[in-house]
This record gives C-alpha cells, sequence and structure tokens, in this order.
C-alpha cells in the first residue's frame, strides 16, 4: 500500500476531501542541478492536490492523516492512462498503413495518420468510460488510514542579555 500524508478539508457522509502536497524526488538526486527535472521541479515549486478519500476513521477538518492506495490500483490506473491510448494508436496506424498497402495507394501517410488519431480517440474515450466505471469502485479509492501525529517544532532557546 502506497501511503501519504495529508490534511482534511471538508468531509462529506462517509467521504474528506484531502489535500497532499505534491513533491517531487528530486532533492535526495545526486544529478540534482544538472537535470532538466529537477530544475522545473524548483520552478514549479510544490502544489496542492485534493483528492477525495473514503473517511473510514471518521476524520474531522483540519486533522492531519495518512492516506493510502492500494498498489494494484495504482498500476491498473496508470496502465489504462498511458498504454492503452498509446497501444490503441499504434493498432489503428498499423491498421491504417495495412489498408493503404492493400488499396494500393500511392501515398498512404495520411490513411495511416488518420487511423492513428482514431485510435488515439479511441484510446482516450476509453480511458474516460473506464474511469467512470471506476469512480465508485473502492478499491480504486484513497482510503484515510490513521491520523498523523503532530510533530512538534524544536523550543529555541533562548539566550540571556
Amino acid at each position: 500500500m502506497i501511503e501519504e500524508r495529508a490534511s482534511v478539508v471538508s468531509v462529506e457522509s462517509g467521504f474528506a476531501w484531502v489535500e497532499t502536497r505534491r513533491t517531487s524526488t528530486c532533492g535526495s538526486c545526486a544529478a540534482n542541478k544538472g537535470c532538466g527535472t529537477g530544475v522545473v521541479a524548483k520552478v514549479v515549486g510544490q502544489r496542492m492536490s485534493r483528492v477525495r478519500a473514503i473517511n473510514a476513521i471518521g476524520a474531522k477538518v483540519g486533522d492531519e492523516i495518512v492516506i493510502g492506495l492500494h498498489d494494484q490500483a495504482l498500476v491498473r490506473g496508470s496502465l489504462a492512462v498511458y498504454a492503452v491510448p498509446i497501444v490503441a494508436l499504434l493498432l489503428m496506424a498499423m491498421l491504417g498503413d495495412l489498408l493503404g498497402t492493400e488499396l494500393q495507394l500511392a501515398s498512404n501517410e495520411g490513411l495511416t495518420v488518420m487511423f492513428g488519431f482514431a485510435g488515439l480517440a479511441i484510446g482516450f474515450l476509453w480511458v474516460r468510460r473506464f474511469s467512470h466505471r471506476i469512480a465508485d469502485d473502492s478499491r480504486y479509492q484513497p482510503v484515510i488510514l490513521r491520523r498523523s501525529p503532530v510533530v512538534a517544532k524544536p523550543l529555541t532557546r533562548l539566550q540571556p542579555f
């Protein structure tokens, strides 16, 4: 299970809207200063993401919590969003090329490109349908696992005059 710290910003029946801070692993990488991704991460900064999570512990607004998402849900969701449109694009482009060859067209690149774009559109439509289908599936929803202990700031020692 993948876990992330968040804070509760609103509560609905059985759910809570939580905000997580997007973080980058660039700070711990040795190539941080020479990497384009590290530079972009510094420019963009840390942004907040608002997510609806199943409120299994009865968290309240303002609570610092830990949310979790099953690894399998993340892998399946990533494959659906990234792989399906690309695979559909490639398959339809190959079909367009094959059809252009069978029809003995002088130039079948246009047909290949049109079929490729149609495949990409079909892939995006499939992803949209898939996301609507899993929207209320608890296996794909983040869950509030526990309250996060509040980390106290260290006291500073006052120096005498």
